[in-house]
């Protein structure tokens, strides 16, 4: 078959997607873009927001009008949560967020039964953790490496837990055979990602953490960048930042999750630090590296959240000094119990609080980019566009440099200037 892939979301997401792609190229079939007339579309959903799932729905009307006699797919987190409504869209196969080799069994099946089928577990009684082909199809530069799958976080704004069932983790000796195995194949980066990777090991049997993982995916691959996915907190402690600072490959980079700098909003959302403890986080990590992009996200307009508490997170957003933000407007999630929580914030309110946070976030981006300018480090590029090409530095600057077939190589930049939160560079010296 001619399959297309359209992916929402996260980065688990686009792991899984990766993961489908091979299996379904080493399978005989033939890899499509999703403008292109495919004998089958797949569409790997994200119900992280109510917009996630009307992008979702979207996406799938405009693929049953481009190609009415394709089968269309559907698999993901809004798949699981909401499979009825994906069912009123009359596609063929609807499947969650879970055992991606069924699915694409069935997908093949039904090339010659045309029937369709709902293939959506209990994601609650999950127990084992669905170990998929890491990497991805030939020409990428960066690998994603997932080793953890669910979260018992349960926040109150949250739908993931529900879509993705308990922690289930990669144990630690497979997620260094398939670190070892992507640097053999030529790829320069590793991206250790999950839905909750800060939870990685509860599930398995012994004492080992998430630093015992980071330091073997480490080793494994001692020639290639090693990068983390969103962190906790409270993952960060003082022998974390010993163990990680000693390792020659970690990038410099930790997302830390924030969500609000208000004590009050923080409790109302179920997280489980409060601001103290996370400039705790921050004062380890800045102490164990040089000058590391610590990044967050924000939600504004939480249920409750007055314009004072507003004025604490903006207040804390600027204390901490983060090298990039993601912002979003707080988005009622059906099934989380923020949604019943009053008051409810109003949706221009919510975006106006949006607006200011990003114009603060935007100026702190300048400024930790251009603390680098003059200077030289190390890029790995990834692709080109009009003369020049694109890459980022190992504390995940964007850069831009011309140059000449730069793919996936690791070259010296010397920073000059910064626009539009991008940096701009020329290359220094012969590949590395």
């Amino acid at each position: 078959m001619k399959i297309a892939i359209y992916t929402l979301g996260c980065k688990v997401n686009q792991y899984e997607t990766q993961a489908m792609e091979t299996i379904l190229t080493e399978r005989g079939h033939t890899l499509l873009a999703p403008e292109e007339q495919a004998d089958a579309y797949i569409i790997n959903t994200c119900t992280v927001t109510a917009v996630s799932d009307k992008k979702s729905r979207q996406i799938i009307r405009h693929l049953k009008r481009q190609n009415p006699a394709a089968l269309v797919a559907v698999c993901g987190c809004y798949a699981q949560i909401k499979p009825e409504e994906i069912a009123a869209l009359e596609v063929d196969l609807i499947s969650g967020s879970g055992d991606r080799i069924a699915f694409l069994n069935r997908l093949e099946a039904l090339w010659e039964t045309r029937q369709r089928e709902i293939l959506v577990d209990d994601a609650r009684r999950r127990k084992t953790f669905e170990r998929l082909p890491a990497g991805g199809l030939e020409g990428r530069t960066r690998a994603m490496l997932k080793v953890e799958d669910g979260c018992l976080n349960f926040c109150t704004y949250c739908i993931i837990p529900y879509a993705r069932g308990p922690v289930r983790s990669l144990p630690l000796e497979q997620a260094a055979e398939d670190a070892a195995r992507l640097a053999a194949e030529g790829y320069q980066e590793i991206t250790i990602t999950g839905i909750e990777i800060s939870s990685w090991g509860r599930d398995l049997p012994g004492e080992n953490s998430l630093i015992d993982l980071v330091e073997a995916v480490c080793h494994a691959a001692p020639g290639v960048r090693v990068r983390l996915g969103s962190l906790e907190p409270r993952t960060i402690t003082p022998e974390f930042c010993r163990r990680a600072g000693a390792l020659d490959n970690l990038c410099p980079h930790f997302h830390l999750s924030l969500q609000s700098g208000c004590d009050a909003t923080l409790r109302r959302m179920n997280r489980r630090y409060d601001t103290a403890r996370y400039l705790e986080s921050c004062r380890l990590l800045r102490e164990s590296f040089d000058r590391p992009a610590i990044i967050t996200d924000v939600i504004t307009g939480f249920p409750g959240e007055t314009e004072e508490e507003f004025a604490d997170t903006l207040a804390f957003i600027q204390q901490v000094q983060f090298a990039a933000m993601h912002i979003f407007p707080y988005s009622r999630r059906t099934g989380t119990r923020a949604a019943e929580m009053q008051p409810q914030i109003h949706r221009e309110v919510k975006e106006e609080r949006a607006r200011r946070a990003i114009e603060v976030a935007a100026g702190m981006e300048e400024r930790y980019i251009r603390q680098f300018c003059g200077q030289t480090m190390e890029v790995l590029f990834e692709e080109e566009k009009d003369g020049l090409w694109r890459g980022h530095t190992r504390n995940y600057i964007s850069v831009l440099a011309p140059g000449e077939a730069l793919h996936n190589q690791r070259r010296l930049v010397q920073l000059r200037d910064v626009q539009n939160g991008t940096a701009l560079g020329v290359l220094v010296g012969e590949p590395m």
